[in-house]
């Protein structure tokens, strides 16, 4: 499959409107061919922006350089062009950082992000910005970790959500033996500053969502949410990358309990010789200010060499999310 592809666009042409969406988007920037992963979008100041994990890579001087945050810009959630990235500074984050999740505040963006490469000691962390590229850090990063015999301490890809007056903060974590990807959940009041000692851990005897199902595999993450008539609706990544990882749904009225929406994947991946034949990851959805919504996702067809980021346009039967 022909794709146009430039180092900070991707698009597909024409003749491949009817099998490929209309949105694909891969950074090339680090190691020259697409790759870019963890997509999450918000809308501010008359664009949308993207925030998406860039890997590590060693430039032409020999200097190795971790995980870091990319930027692109948009007018349309179509076509995407990169105006910066967030590279680790912090003596915290000098393993790499990834997994942006953003959310609008007070006429700023607080972006939560992972620490990588610790294993068990990888955290999230929280910085805010002005104008979505140039951000300041917590001083009391990492802000949270979780706590209790049901996990190994670890915590990533962060979603957080305004949700019945608190902000809830879902995370991917691993049981204590390191082999299955588990979801938990964190609550801060509305007025918060998201730092360390403000973060209630709500789910204190055991995940939140763990496998269960045979396309999960052994790994649930990359949770995302939304409100829809009073309850969450959650999209999960179910299964490790490549296995192949699809997303599931699952619902909750409370933000702490979920119930499953389906028992097979909501988004599957493609077909052999499609352009997510390894993969459809990751999610993301989108609520735009005219209230349509958009679930982001990553993939790729060569079981992660390269990794592009997408999305569809979904429509409602209540809470139930319906694809096109």
């Amino acid at each position: 499959m022909l794709l146009t592809i430039s180092s900070g666009w991707l698009r597909p042409e024409a003749v491949f409107r009817q099998v490929t969406p209309k949105m694909m988007y891969g950074d090339q920037s680090r190691l020259g061919r697409p790759y870019a992963k963890d997509p999450h979008v918000v809308k501010f100041k008359g664009r949308y922006l993207l925030y998406f994990s860039i890997p590590a890579y060693t430039d032409s001087s020999g200097v190795k350089h971790g995980w870091g945050i990319g930027v692109a810009e948009s007018r349309n959630l179509i076509d995407w062009q990169k105006i910066a990235e967030i590279p680790p500074v912090a003596d915290y984050e000098k393993a790499g950082i990834c997994a942006p999740g953003a959310l609008l505040k007070d006429g700023k963006i607080h972006l939560f992000y992972q620490t990588y490469g610790g294993g068990p000691k990888d955290a999230i962390c929280h910085a805010w910005s002005d104008d979505g590229v140039h951000f300041t850090r917590n001083a009391t990063n990492p802000i949270f970790r979780p706590t209790g015999a049901w996990n190994c301490g670890r915590a990533i890809d962060a979603e957080v959500y305004r949700f019945k007056n608190q902000y809830f903060l879902y995370f991917a974590t691993r049981d204590p033996a390191y082999k299955n990807q588990i979801l938990g959940v964190a609550v801060t009041p509305l007025k918060t500053s998201f730092n360390r000692e403000e973060w209630q851990q709500l789910s204190t005897e055991g995940p939140i969502l763990k496998p269960e199902l045979a396309w999960e595999g052994e790994c649930i993450e990359g949770a995302s949410v939304i409100e829809r008539n009073g309850e969450l609706v959650m999209f999960y990544a179910g299964a490790y990358n490549n296995w192949p990882q699809q997303i599931g749904i699952a619902h909750s009225r409370d933000g702490l309990h979920w119930e499953r929406m389906q028992t097979d994947p909501f988004l599957k991946n493609g077909a052999p010789g499609s352009w997510n034949a390894s993969e459809s990851g990751h999610p993301h959805i989108f609520e735009d200010s005219d209230h349509q919504t958009y679930l982001f996702y990553q993939g790729n067809n060569d079981k992660g060499r390269t990794w592009l980021l997408s999305n569809e346009k979904l429509s409602w039967k209540g809470t139930r999310p319906v694809l096109p």
